[in-house]
């Protein structure tokens, strides 16, 4: 599956900013798809993942609360919806897909085999 993340900007502190993650050549369906993140000299790091059929999500301490992500059925795509954002959720985003990852590996960016195209965002203080 090839997939696209776009929707990123700039925003002051405290706004929102709702990022797509979306699918061409197959369905999501059967997949895990997540949202990682990686700041300016910093490694990457897991944000959020969504089991496609069982709709369940899973969230790093940092945006629990905060972020929220969920599933488009009619753009088969998957929304990151960023709320309360602060300067140090400043950071490439990637949206990241794989069919074949357990439990315990969803929060691991090597258990990722599809990745999309970085969208930046930007949180002014």
């Amino acid at each position: 599956v090839q997939l696209q993340a776009f929707g990123g900007g700039l925003v002051q502190a405290g706004g929102s900013l709702r990022l797509s993650c979306a699918a061409s050549g197959r369905t999501f369906s059967n997949y895990v798809v997540a949202w990682f993140r990686q700041a300016p000299g910093k490694g990457r790091e897991f944000v959020a993942a969504i089991r496609w059929n069982s709709r369940h999500t899973y969230y790093a301490d940092s945006v629990k609360g905060r972020f929220t992500t969920s599933r488009d059925n009619a753009e088969n795509s998957v929304i990151l919806q960023m709320n309360s954002l602060k300067p140090e959720d400043t950071a490439v985003y990637y949206c990241a897909a794989s069919r074949n990852i357990i439990v315990s590996s969803y929060r691991n960016e090597n258990g990722y085999s599809n990745w999309g195209q970085g969208t930046e965002v930007t949180v002014s203080s």
